[in-house]
């Protein structure tokens, strides 16, 4: 699982990188076609500003005078009025909307590659999440197993025992069958519990299956005990559904992970 999630991540890494490379290169692309596709902006001349100050004189007509000459004097000059230039503004340069399309691009790259991350991490975390669960619940389930193994396996050496040539006619037989039945009972209420818990079909049946041999063995132990029960042929049938109950508690029991096969 670290392996799994060691590979998960270097890949969300490398797709990231992959998406930011793939979105600057989309954006250095419509740059350059921007810069190449954008017409030169030339400003305009302003003219320059032509000053006259030399504007043509007037000269005063002259008088003759019947006796003397009166002397001619220059009018004044009057510096000619001059009108500013009109000044053309210059043009404003609005952002192309080619730019801010190439920017939003970049931005959608990186917001799918950092969810795209985020999702992996989620789904690896959860994978992991599920994967201890289950981990769990197959070591709860082989611990019941286990137990239930080695309750029932004691309780077969009691009944094994109670089925020993004379041991129905001994002194303690009452109380030996009485223990047994104690034991049969609590070996039952676990493999009732453990069926209805049982993580699958299989192990549901072979916990049936044992909480079946054990009623059976039960039924003949106490029809043998009954009066006028103890005969060769009905201890013929305990021997027999014993043997069943062991077999049964060997197909319940897990198998041991150190065994090589």
């Amino acid at each position: 699982m670290r392996r799994l999630t060691r590979s998960v991540v270097l890949f969300a890494a490398a797709l990231a990188v992959a998406l930011l490379a793939a979105g600057c290169g989309a954006a250095s692309s419509i740059g350059g076609a921007i810069k190449s596709a954008a017409p030169s902006i030339t400003l305009p001349t302003l003219p320059t500003q032509a000053s006259d100050d030399a504007s043509p004189t007037t000269e005063a007509p002259t008088t003759e005078a019947p006796t003397t000459v009166a002397p001619t004097t220059p009018a004044p000059t009057t510096p000619a009025a001059t009108t500013p230039a009109a000044t053309t503004p210059a043009p404003t340069i609005s952002p192309s909307p080619a730019a801010s399309t190439a920017s939003s691009l970049l931005w959608l790259w990186i917001l799918i590659a950092v969810v795209v991350i985020i999702g992996i991490i989620i789904l690896v975390m959860v994978a992991r999440s599920g994967r201890r669960k289950r981990s769990a619940a197959a070591g709860d389930w082989r611990q019941q197993t286990i137990d239930a193994y080695a309750q029932g396996s004691a309780l077969y050496d009691a009944m094994n025992v109670a089925e020993r040539p004379g041991a129905l006619a001994a002194d303690d037989s009452g109380a030996r069958w009485a223990d047994i039945q104690r034991r049969a009972d609590d070996l039952a209420q676990r493999l009732y519990a453990m069926r209805e818990s049982a993580p699958d079909e299989d192990e549901r049946a072979r916990v049936a299956d044992t909480l079946g041999a054990l009623q059976a063995v039960r039924s003949a132990m106490d029809a043998e005990r009954a009066p006028g029960g103890a005969d060769p042929r009905q201890a013929e049938v305990v021997r027999g559904r014993l043997y069943n109950f062991d077999a049964a508690l060997r197909a319940l029991r897990p198998p041991d992970p150190t065994t090589r096969y």
